[in-house]
């Protein structure tokens, strides 16, 4: 009995050997009050065309708990351009495409980042900011183009290839990256492909993105059968039948859709260049071949344009909600790690592209 008394004084308390920043915290009340509604009318008023006046009441206690939360845990939230304009708008401290992010966030004073967005961009993050604890809202915000290939796959086609460099998309897993010569994103894919200064390149896993690169490159581009389920859902047919319906409408896709679409498109590019594109362009009707809470994102800041929105939502981006985001920096759930015996290869292959001269 004694000896049991000694040892339950000589054990650790676990909870005192985690740092305060930490510890678990209490759910704190989620009351849409008058007083709360007259803090968060500025940051209503950002999104006021795009969150309809029914729906703030929920959002804003949500808004206001995450917000206090990010300052107590030295946190910065990651918001992709698919997040919902509650999360892009509203929470998001750094916000754009996925190397966007993590670029952003390494240069960050933050102890934690947590990624709104999916898991690759979570390890892409980690990656880039390994000395940080990186959350993911939801561990199942998956992708269906990074689960499409596997380092295995890669080492496959390397013996079927022997000699010919591998390109991958930015949108893969870790294990991926490690097995690749140097990333790219969708906005500098050519260059990176011309960077190399080699007759043919495999160029991976974007079956699509591929096809659209060999267009615009006299590299040899190998592909590999790889989708992203919402772009490969676009047809042309579609698109001209919104362009019946909607006379003088401009149609910008994201490379990611199958090249017959983006022929029936007045421009093509990344996330990013889809976005800039509407901000030098004002036009008075466009529709942006992408997913659809993008549309949400960049109406928001473009007020005197009109989206149509072909609503194709990605089911993994749309897994990260509000609530997940609050119970995420509450209780520091759940942490994405990279196993170290890959996160350096993965890391130059990521850095070999960031370093490339602009």
């Amino acid at each position: 009995m004694t000896a049991d008394l000694q040892t339950q004084e000589a054990a650790p308390n676990k909870a005192a050997m985690v740092p305060p920043k930490f510890q678990p915290l209490e759910m704190p009340e989620l009351e849409y009050t008058p007083g709360l509604a007259k803090e968060m009318a500025p940051i209503y008023e950002r999104v006021k065309n795009v969150i309809p006046s029914v729906e703030w009441p929920f959002f804003a206690p949500y808004v206001k708990a995450i917000n206090d939360l990010k300052k107590e845990r030295n946190a910065v939230i990651l918001a992709h351009n698919y997040m919902t304009p509650e999360i892009f708008h509203c929470v998001g401290d750094i916000v754009g495409d996925s190397l966007q992010l993590a670029r952003e966030a390494a240069k960050a004073d933050a102890d934690v980042i947590v990624q709104c967005g999916v898991h690759f961009m979570a390890e892409t993050a980690k990656l880039l900011s390994p000395e940080k604890t990186v959350l993911i809202p939801d561990e199942k915000a998956g992708c269906s183009l990074a689960e499409s290939i596997t380092g295995a796959d890669i080492r496959r086609l390397r013996e079927q290839y022997p000699g010919v460099p591998v390109v991958t998309y930015v949108n893969t897993s870790a294990d991926v990256k490690a097995e690749t010569d140097i990333c790219c994103t969708s906005s500098n894919a050519v260059q990176v492909v011309e960077s190399l200064g080699v007759p043919e390149v495999l160029c991976l896993p974007d079956e699509y993105l591929a096809q659209n690169i060999a267009r615009q490159t006299n590299v040899k581009i190998i592909t590999y059968a790889g989708h992203c389920e919402v772009h490969e859902r676009f047809t042309p047919e579609e698109l001209r039948e919104y362009r019946e319906a909607h006379p003088g409408l401009s149609i910008i896709a994201h490379p990611e859709c199958p090249p017959e679409v983006v022929d029936e498109a007045d421009f093509s590019g990344s996330t990013s260049g889809m976005i800039k594109w509407v901000k030098e362009n004002h036009p008075d009707q466009v529709m942006m071949v992408t997913e659809c809470s993008m549309s949400d994102n960049v109406a928001a800041e473009v007020p005197g344009t009109d989206f149509i929105r072909p609503c194709n939502l990605c089911p993994h981006m749309k897994r990260i909600t509000l609530p997940k985001i609050l119970e995420s920096l509450l209780y520091m759930k759940d942490e994405v790690v990279v196993d170290p015996a890959i996160a350096p290869r993965a890391r130059a292959a990521v850095e070999r592209m960031i370093n490339l001269p602009l």
